[in-house]
């Protein structure tokens, strides 16, 4: 698990600890192999190079620029205290994340005659996006780093979801008429792109 730095073994539940960590000592090869080619965090610290939208920014400090942060000039400018940086940078985001977001569902739930029951954003560990049997659309505030055609695909594949909950073949040919051309290429970013959206702003 790359976002929370551990490695995870997952077993059938009647299977005995001693013998799934025996299997594991035998993979110890592989292991390293997978541990050695783990990223380090990217934390929000000032002069880091993070995407915003999927453009590069730089994070931008100084004490006495205004501490709400701003996007200028490609920079992502943010003042007062040193140590408040990382947890203004990240709510700026987190904001900027839901109000884009709500904008895609919206946009695709007219497109799909739907209404979502509510539209929220959350940080989890597996999913980019998902949507109850209630209709609530929950969206990973993490794609915000992402360019705009593969925030724009989760955003649509959680409508789809409002119409069919589940991913056979009229879910697929659903989203595909939702999101337009590019949906395999805004799917095969996302699969590249991945580990490393969730591993911007850790380790702050």
């Amino acid at each position: 698990d790359e976002a929370a730095g551990v490695l995870k073994l997952t077993c059938p539940w009647r299977t005995s600890r001693r013998n799934a960590l025996s299997w594991a000592l035998d993979q110890r090869e592989w292991i390293d192999a997978q541990l050695a080619r783990v990223e380090p965090a990217e934390p929000f610290n000032p002069g880091a190079l993070i995407p915003v939208e999927g453009a590069d920014v730089r994070i931008a400090w100084r004490e006495d620029l205004p501490r709400t942060p701003a996007m200028v000039d490609g920079e992502l400018r943010c003042g007062g205290p040193q140590s408040a940086v990382s947890t203004r940078i990240e709510a700026f985001l987190k904001r900027r994340a839901r109000d884009l977001m709500s904008a895609d569902i919206a946009e695709y739930a007219a497109a799909a005659g739907v209404k979502p029951v509510s539209v929220t954003i959350g940080d989890a560990a597996t999913r980019w996006g998902s949507c109850s049997s209630q209709g609530r659309i929950r969206m990973s505030w993490r794609l915000i780093f992402a360019p705009p055609q593969v925030r724009r695909y989760v955003a649509a594949h959680e409508v789809a979801h409002l119409v069919h909950l589940n991913h056979g073949r009229e879910f697929k040919a659903f989203e595909a008429r939702l999101f337009g051309p590019g949906i395999s290429e805004a799917k095969a970013v996302l699969r590249r792109i991945g580990p490393r959206l969730r591993r911007i702003g850790r380790g702050s």
